[in-house]
């Protein structure tokens, strides 16, 4: 609610376009599909929807539905007990359907201070002869990690170079979070486009200078990935920097070791469709499919109808009031081919299925 001069509560503004055009619904994908970017909950229901105490089975039953066949979960990093249960619940039951990610616990870096880099490597060594299938980095890294003395450490400190070498002697892919939308790092102003996700999350505000800026940020993620050629990069929601495909685009050129997943991110793309279709075409082959939402029919068949449609003008939110910011979405009616690859071909090299 908002208020207005009498001070008495209004209804939330939420137009409704009066627009005439296409409903597509799109329930199943062209090709099977395999969920790079995704969760089964840790941290409550409300993150990944809660499956660490669902049945497997009706899980299975709600992936057929979509025709997923592979979902992978990144929520193993949150403890070695964590993943040990993830791999007994799921890849005990269905072990071709899910791979599990590990990661480093930032807590122990004020332990082992500067061996923590040493200490992750070997740690994430024992999470995958246990099971993990890759490494999984959350966008706390740039934000919150701090070192012994209590320094924010920087994405591409060289401390953690073990870690990044180990991940890439195993020959497992990395899929790595830093920052988050650049409007979370701008002030919180009537000119900000997340004005309403920001108050509904104010923890997701990061201005400066309690937080780096984001192009210090997003640019020490660029040489991170410069520096480990052979490590394969996989840059969550479009390479951390959606709304900017120029940049994305150099360092995929740049970096052919670098790959970008979707997940989360077809609110901004489908707001440039005429570029965000250019870029899928031109990095087909490193562009991973992904929702990061849980497994919700209604969110795949909504990110389906992004991918396969060329409807106009529709919600990317399937769940009332826009999740990011206010506005519609374009869809980019992709050609077979590029649909195939980005469904589930990248994915399946890239994690050696």
């Amino acid at each position: 609610m908002i208020g207005n001069e009498t001070g008495k509560p209004q209804p939330t503004f939420n137009p409704v376009s009066k627009l005439v055009r296409r409903e597509s619904r799109v329930h199943v994908p062209a090709f099977p599909v395999i969920d790079a970017h995704n969760h089964l909950g840790h941290l409550g229901p409300a993150f990944g929807g809660g499956w660490d105490v669902r049945p497997v089975s009706e899980l299975i039953d709600q992936l057929d539905r979509v025709h997923v066949t592979t979902y992978v979960d990144l929520d193993g990093g949150w403890g070695e007990e964590v993943l040990d249960a993830r791999l007994r619940k799921f890849k005990e039951a269905a072990p071709e359907r899910f791979i599990m990610f590990g990661g480093p616990g930032w807590k122990h870096w004020a332990e082992d201070g500067n061996d923590f880099g040493e200490r992750a490597a070997k740690r994430f060594a024992k999470q995958v002869a246990r099971g993990a299938q890759g490494l999984k980095i959350w966008k706390d890294f740039g934000l919150h990690v701090r070192d012994e003395k209590g320094v924010l450490v920087a994405v591409d400190d060289e401390r953690l170079n073990p870690l990044w070498q180990t991940t890439s002697d195993l020959g497992l892919p990395v899929i790595i979070h830093i920052a988050d939308p650049v409007a979370f790092f701008d002030p919180l102003d009537r000119n900000n486009e997340r004005w309403d996700e920001l108050h509904a999350h104010p923890d997701w505000h990061f201005p400066s200078p309690q937080f780096p800026k984001f192009g210090i940020i997003i640019d020490a993620f660029a040489r991170l990935v410069e520096r480990f050629p052979k490590l394969t990069f996989i840059g969550a929601h479009v390479g951390c920097y959606a709304e900017n495909l120029a940049w994305v685009e150099g360092l995929l050129q740049h970096c052919p070791n670098f790959h970008v997943d979707i997940s989360a991110r077809i609110s901004e793309l489908g707001r440039q469709p005429f570029a965000a279709r250019r870029f899928m075409e031109k990095f087909q082959d490193r562009i991973l499919f992904g929702i990061d939402c849980g497994p919700q029919p209604q969110a795949y068949q909504t990110y389906f109808r992004f991918l396969e449609t060329d409807d106009d003008y529709f919600d990317y939110s399937w769940d009332g009031v826009p999740m990011q910011g206010r506005w519609k979405i374009y869809g980019l009616n992709l050609p077979s081919p590029v649909l195939k690859k980005i469904y589930s071909e990248n994915a399946a090299r890239v994690f050696g299925l």
